[in-house]
C-alpha cells in the first residue's frame, strides 16, 4: 500500500488563502487606494505654492516661446520639464510678462486630494486649466497659445461689414431666360 505523503497536502496559511481569493484582491486594492488618498490629502501644495510655481512656469513659457512659437508636441515635453525644473526669472522679457499680467488672471481652486490653476482671459473666459497640484508637486499644462499677450480690434470701425456689398453700380451682364420645367413622366412607358 502507498503512503500519504502529507508534505504534498499541506494546508494554506489563511493569509495566502485571503491574498488568492476575489475579495481578498478587491480588499487590499481598496485598501491601498484609501493609503493613496490620505496621502494625498495630507500633501496637497497650499495656494500660495500653486500660485507661486505656476507663476515659475508661465515665466518658462514665455522664455521658450519668445523667438519662435513651439508646436503642440514641444509644450507637451516642455511642460515635464517645467514641471521639475525652476525659471530664471531674470531671462523673462518684463514688457512680455506686464502684458501677461495685465490681460490674464489666474485663480487656484482646492479640492480634497488635490489643486487646480485655472487661467482666465478674453481667449479663454471659462477658464483653462494651467497647473495640477497633487502630491506636494505642481504638474504643469501651460501652452503658450493660451496666454493671451496682445489685444487687438478684432474687426474694423463698428459695423463695418467684413465682406463689402457689391456696388449698385456693376453690370452683372442679363438675367437668362428660364422656362419652368414640369416632369411629364417617363418617355418609354
Amino acid at each position: 500500500m502507498d503512503q500519504f505523503n502529507r508534505d504534498t497536502y499541506k494546508k494554506e496559511s489563511l493569509f495566502h488563502e485571503f491574498y488568492h481569493s476575489c475579495l481578498g484582491r478587491i480588499i487590499i486594492l481598496a485598501v491601498l487606494c484609501l493609503v493613496l488618498f490620505v496621502v494625498g490629502v495630507m500633501t496637497v501644495p497650499s495656494e500660495k505654492e500653486m500660485y507661486e510655481k505656476t507663476i515659475d512656469n508661465i515665466h518658462e513659457c514665455l522664455q521658450d516661446n519668445e523667438a519662435v512659437p513651439n508646436d503642440d508636441l514641444d509644450e507637451k515635453f516642455s511642460n515635464i520639464d517645467r514641471t521639475i525644473s525652476t525659471a530664471d526669472t531674470t531671462l523673462t522679457n518684463d514688457a512680455l510678462f506686464d502684458t501677461f499680467e495685465e490681460f490674464n488672471r489666474l485663480e487656484v481652486y482646492k479640492h480634497p486630494a488635490y489643486a487646480t490653476v485655472y487661467l482666465r482671459n478674453t481667449l479663454h473666459p471659462q477658464g483653462v486649466r494651467v497647473g495640477i497640484g497633487v502630491f506636494g508637486m505642481v504638474i504643469s499644462t501651460v501652452y503658450f497659445s493660451d496666454l493671451v499677450l496682445d489685444l487687438g480690434p478684432a474687426r474694423g470701425e463698428y459695423n463695418e461689414r467684413l465682406v463689402p456689398a457689391p456696388s449698385l453700380d456693376e453690370d452683372f451682364g442679363e438675367n437668362p431666360h428660364l422656362t419652368p420645367y414640369h416632369y411629364k413622366g417617363n418617355p418609354e412607358d
